[in-house]
């Protein structure tokens, strides 16, 4: 039984992970978030990067500014992927503070192709994230106090989420982190963890079909 009433279009989730361990946690993350939209009666595109061999270097032609500026074949079949999507959701881990360079780099080549920092400054909108969601899910080895302490959390969601959020546009910017994922995780907390990926999921797709639904 899905969640999707008569006459309203299925969201569409776009998963884009970052980790290079096919058997890490946060693929777990990715597989219990897609399993529970399409449960839901919700389309799912995953795009794994560490699978994919996703180059994350932007060349010099892809710069929007460049006076050779090309979009280069690898992210035009991302952004075919990426269609009519309205729900992107990151999955990453922390390595030092930071999202991987794999993710920095998907984010450079592909939300920012053709897309310049004079667009980023006049507030001009993104030609497809505009008014989309984001959803990031996060772990790290230590704990989130950990990371407030250092203030690396507040200058993830700084200079990461609030930023992407102005700067493509975006509808929102929601942010769930799981600390202390370490080898040897407990399968009991394990499932406690995916279960609140699994509640995320959940709440956000019934939030933004009760506004497709009222519009």
């Amino acid at each position: 039984m899905t969640e999707i009433g008569r006459g309203i279009r299925p969201l569409s989730h776009a998963i884009i992970l970052a980790h290079p361990d096919a058997r890490s946690f946060n693929a777990a993350i990715a597989e219990r978030y897609a399993t529970t939209v399409r449960a839901l009666g919700h389309d799912v595109v995953i795009r794994d990067l560490y699978r994919l061999h996703f180059d994350p270097i932007l060349k010099a032609g892809e710069r929007p500014t460049a006076e050779d500026y090309m979009l280069n074949g690898d992210v035009a079949a991302e952004l075919d992927q990426l269609q009519g999507i309205d729900i992107v959701v990151l999955v990453y881990p922390l390595w030092f503070g930071l999202p991987p360079a794999m993710m920095k780099g998907y984010i450079d080549r592909v939300f920012g192709a053709g897309f310049s920092y004079h667009a980023v400054r006049d507030r001009t909108t993104h030609p497809w994230l505009t008014g989309k969601t984001l959803l990031s899910f996060t772990t790290s080895g230590t704990s989130r106090s950990w990371l407030e302490e250092q203030g690396a959390w507040l200058s993830l969601k700084t200079i990461f989420d609030d930023y992407l959020k102005h700067a493509f546009s975006l509808a929102a910017a929601e942010h769930v982190h799981f600390g202390s994922i370490v080898d040897g995780l407990k399968a009991r907390f394990a499932e406690e963890h995916l279960f609140s990926v699994e509640q995320t999921a959940r709440k956000l797709c019934a939030t933004l079909s009760h506004r497709a639904a009222v519009s």
